[in-house]
């Protein structure tokens, strides 16, 4: 009953909310750091100032801060915050007058707010017209001051706390990496220095959501998902410009690419596909700076090879942390598909007791998991709306673990699993044929491809 009202409630806003403006930004520094304000408005009946601050750093490239190719990433910065602001109410129309848009970038726009919110779209029961969802309007008329900085071969690596950025962080170790974080929480923190650098060698961005928007949720406007590593790649190329940085290497692994709702192409993970990352490179190329080089490094693997990989780290184990659920308190909520996913994917490598004391309990024998344990295997309708692996990753993950199992009795979701799933060796050759493969579609250089397969043993 919800998500019909909310349908319904998607056909008012839009009504009574018919544009939304993006007015205005602007670009500041002092001694302490660069602040970049945003200026929105909805119907002009609510504004939005959200922003983002960068604290200086030894190893900004200063001279470029005034520059027309910085201010032109400001101002795509503000396309991508813009996102969560207009979902409130969708209006049909977006009036762009920071910047301009030409036809293509429109084109462009629309298919990342179209996929991008696929999910926030499905959850509120909205099926949005691809075509007339919205509209957007550019006004101005302006030449793209593509992006003119001395750069360098340096990496700058996205972290997020969880394994994948840290197998990245170590791949990538005897290289001139520069770790880049938003809003880094104590798991971003921990990961990096356990990498051996510290948050004085990180580009750091602070972002603050205008408290209106959080005002509107509580007013009942929509809510829901937005392409967060949209956000993040957008942000990276600031830290790749003010740091003279050419690469950009994400850790986004292939698994990523399946659909979260089968047929009908609903994926969680949207803004981490490969896809994504194709389309976003193309974009940087024509519209912000042909130099910079904007990839995912992990992108040949899948999420198996990459839990191989981790557990070679044990230092990371009492940092990493992957729970959207526990983010605020850095913890493991051990209730969630991704602590759960987590769990089945690492279990092959890491042993019972070093789970155990990292998830505060063996979570393949808790009862109360069957629901997303479901969902995960592919037994219901759906994946989970998280970043989880595909169903045949922990589908050959979890026959591996019960033809490899010494104990007894099972842990219940083995024992579960094995009464409805009928265990073959040829199930079991699964795993060893996803640990063994590597993906052909990604944008790693020969040296890249070679330094990643030496590295997992291909």
């Amino acid at each position: 009953m919800q998500h019909q009202d909310n349908r319904k409630k998607y056909v008012r806003l839009q009504k009574e909310y018919p544009f939304f403006i993006f007015e205005n930004f602007e670009v500041k520094e002092d001694e302490h750091s660069v602040q970049i304000r945003y200026f929105f408005n909805l119907a002009d009946r609510f504004h939005f100032y959200p922003s983002i601050s960068l604290p200086w750093k030894t190893f900004f490239y200063r001279n470029i801060l005034k520059s027309p190719g910085i201010q032109n990433i400001a101002f795509h910065i503000g396309m991508i915050e813009l996102i969560s602001y207009w979902k409130a109410a969708c209006p049909i129309q977006v009036i762009i007058k920071a910047g301009y848009l030409d036809d293509r970038q429109k084109a462009w726009w629309k298919k990342l707010y179209y996929h991008g919110l696929g999910e926030f779209f499905y959850m509120n029961n909205i099926r949005p017209d691809p075509e007339g969802f919205m509209t957007i309007v550019s006004p101005g008329k302006a030449p793209h001051h593509l992006l003119s900085v001395p750069f360098t071969g340096r990496y700058i690596v996205p972290v997020g706390g969880g394994k994948d950025s840290a197998v990245t962080l170590e791949l990538l170790k005897s290289e001139s990496i520069i770790p880049f974080a938003i809003n880094p929480r104590k798991a971003i923190v921990d990961c990096i220095e356990k990498s051996g650098l510290t948050l004085h060698d990180t580009m750091v961005i602070n972002r603050e959501i205008h408290p209106e928007l959080l005002s509107l949720n509580d007013k009942g406007f929509l809510n829901g998902h937005t392409p967060f590593s949209a956000l993040i790649a957008f942000t990276s190329l600031l830290a790749s410009a003010i740091t003279a940085s050419r690469n950009i290497a994400l850790s986004n692994e292939s698994s990523s690419n399946e659909a979260t709702i089968p047929g009908i192409g609903i994926n969680h993970q949207y803004s981490k596909t490969f896809e994504f990352e194709k389309d976003f490179r193309w974009y940087v190329d024509q519209y912000i700076s042909d130099q910079i080089n904007y990839f995912s490094i992990l992108r040949p693997l899948n999420e198996l090879q990459i839990a191989r990989r981790f557990a070679d780290f044990p230092e990371y184990f009492d940092a990493f942390k992957s729970c959207n659920a526990g983010s605020k308190t850095d913890t493991w909520c051990g209730q969630c598909p991704k602590c759960l996913f987590s769990y089945i994917i690492l279990s092959p490598f890491i042993e019972h007791d070093a789970m155990v004391k990292i998830f505060g309990k063996n979570m393949l024998d808790d009862k109360e998991l069957l629901d997303i344990f479901k969902h995960l295997t592919g037994l219901a309708h759906e994946k989970p709306f998280e970043c989880v692996g595909t169903i045949d990753e922990t589908n050959a993950t979890l026959t591996h673990l019960i033809t490899s199992y010494h104990g007894d009795p099972l842990p219940y979701l083995l024992k579960y699993y094995k009464t409805i799933r009928q265990i073959t060796q040829a199930k079991n050759q699964e795993f060893d044929r996803l640990l063994n493969g590597f993906n052909s579609a990604h944008f790693l250089n020969t040296a890249e491809e070679l330094r990643l397969k030496n590295w997992i043993g291909g």
